[in-house]
């Protein structure tokens, strides 16, 4: 279990680390079922999570050649040949290989945009919305992100500079109400996300790894996202849980109204420090 939110990847960080590229890509004992969600969207609802423009199809060979070239140097166990699928396009198929969602940007006159992407497990976003926009439109709903931020400008230069042997990681979680990976929708609105009741099994913990690595010979940037999803109830059986749920809190209270209302935790800020503390005194 991977727990950045002790503190060390605050939410609305940009926090971007030095990644050893044997580290690109993880695999662990839920790929099956990361595959076969996909492979259900990619045949239900295929328009909603793959998008290419037809500029990438170099790119995407790229991407895809690299992908296998990692996983039959780290993870062997993964036959190539034989999980392809349903795969619509070299990006979707290199997707189907990976836990990882996979985005592809390029440089342009605007900036950084959105060129292609196999995007199945995203956490309160519309890839249609985000398809061909620069990094400043993608990002103008997070607080102190939008155009013309100092944030905004820091992230186009950090993709300007980003070398080829030089991948980068980050991390970002945020608090759900179901276990689903597949979540499009706005964490934002009025109410109580985690129902009226106890919050015992109804507050869902979402991690995002995300990843940036320079393309060696298109010069795009691929992004990837690996979800992970626990209930919180998981830290109570964590060794270093009551520790956790206690840096939870904190960084919670840490932040700003807008920044709440994003995470859509407005109304729950109360019940969810109660039940943090609550997890918190097992220490």
């Amino acid at each position: 279990m991977q727990t950045p939110y002790d503190g060390s990847s605050k939410p609305f960080t940009i926090g971007l680390k030095p990644l050893e590229l044997s580290e690109w890509i993880e695999i662990d004992d839920q790929w099956p079922h990361y595959i076969a969600e996909k492979q259900r969207l990619y045949s239900e609802i295929p328009e909603k999570v793959l998008v290419a423009e037809d500029s990438t199809i170099d790119a995407q060979q790229e991407v895809f050649d690299l992908i296998v070239e990692h996983l039959e140097k780290n993870f062997p166990q993964i036959n190539v040949q034989e999980h392809q699928g349903l795969g619509k396009g070299l990006l979707a198929r290199a997707a189907l290989f990976v836990q990882e969602d996979l985005v592809l940007m390029r440089k342009s006159a605007e900036g950084w945009r959105l060129v292609a992407a196999s995007l199945c497990f995203p956490s309160a976003w519309n890839l249609l919305e985000k398809f061909r926009k620069p990094l400043h439109h993608i990002h103008a709903p997070v607080p102190e992100f939008g155009e013309g931020t100092r944030n905004a400008a820091l992230i186009e230069r950090m993709f300007d500079n980003l070398r080829v042997e030089n991948p980068v990681i980050r991390w970002n979680w945020s608090l759900h109400d179901d276990m689903k990976l597949y979540h499009p929708h706005s964490n934002s609105g009025p109410g109580r996300r985690f129902g009226e009741n106890d919050l015992r099994g109804h507050v869902i913990l979402r991690l995002e790894r995300q990843t940036l690595r320079k393309l060696p010979k298109s010069g795009d940037i691929l992004f990837t996202i690996r979800i992970q999803v626990d209930p919180l109830e998981v830290l109570e059986k964590h060794p270093d849980g009551a520790n956790l749920a206690l840096a939870i809190d904190q960084q919670l209270s840490d932040l700003s109204p807008p920044q709440l209302d994003y995470k859509g935790l407005s109304d729950e800020r109360l019940r969810l420090s109660a039940r943090l503390k609550q997890i918190g005194q097992k220490r």
